[in-house]
């Protein structure tokens, strides 16, 4: 004699009457979706005029500061020669300096290699960063790290400002007592 399984309808009721909720799974979705869709609402109205105004302002002055930089790259390109005033070299050789001065390695790596691709001489590149280091930056002073990177790309032998060299420099503390060399 062959046994079968009990057909689904004859399986036994496991469920109390008193606990089950017809239809909860429907409910909960519901909820769920309404919550959300209220929770998004006010995020797709906080847009106003007021707030278009300072867009407007940031486009203005991104067109300024793209004008700024075609006229930086097209002044380097007047005052220099060879490879190194090629439009690309100059953008990307600044962007290198400027990397390297802010210390993310990474990405001027990335960026040399890209330069190096175009053919732009990378002794250039070095002589603007020592440039840039022997002149430093005055954390006080109006010039930013841009125009400073620009200055020094245009002519890397520039000379430090005389006020940076006539500051005296601080004195190396003392060691203390008892200590020496080890």
């Amino acid at each position: 004699m062959v046994k079968t399984e009990p057909l689904r309808s004859e399986w036994p009721n496991n469920h109390s009457k008193h606990m089950s909720f017809p239809g909860s799974r429907r409910v909960t979705v519901l909820l769920c979706a309404a919550l959300t869709a209220a929770s998004l609402s006010p995020a797709f109205g906080q847009a106003s005029n007021s707030e278009q105004k300072p867009a407007d302002q940031q486009k203005s002055d991104a067109g300024r500061d793209t004008a700024k930089r075609v006229d930086e790259i097209a002044e380097a390109g007047r005052l220099m020669t060879g490879p190194a005033a090629n439009p690309e070299c100059v953008w990307l050789g600044r962007r290198v300096v400027n990397l390297l001065w802010r210390d993310d390695l990474d990405t001027a790596f990335r960026h040399l290699e890209i330069y190096d691709r175009f053919g732009c001489p990378g002794g250039h590149v070095q002589a603007s960063f020592r440039c840039l280091v022997r002149q430093g930056i005055d954390p006080n002073a109006s010039e930013t790290l841009n125009a400073r990177v620009h200055a020094c790309w245009i002519n890397p032998n520039a000379t430090p400002a005389p006020a940076a060299s006539a500051a005296p420099a601080p004195a190396a503390p003392a060691a203390p007592a008892g200590t020496g060399t080890r």
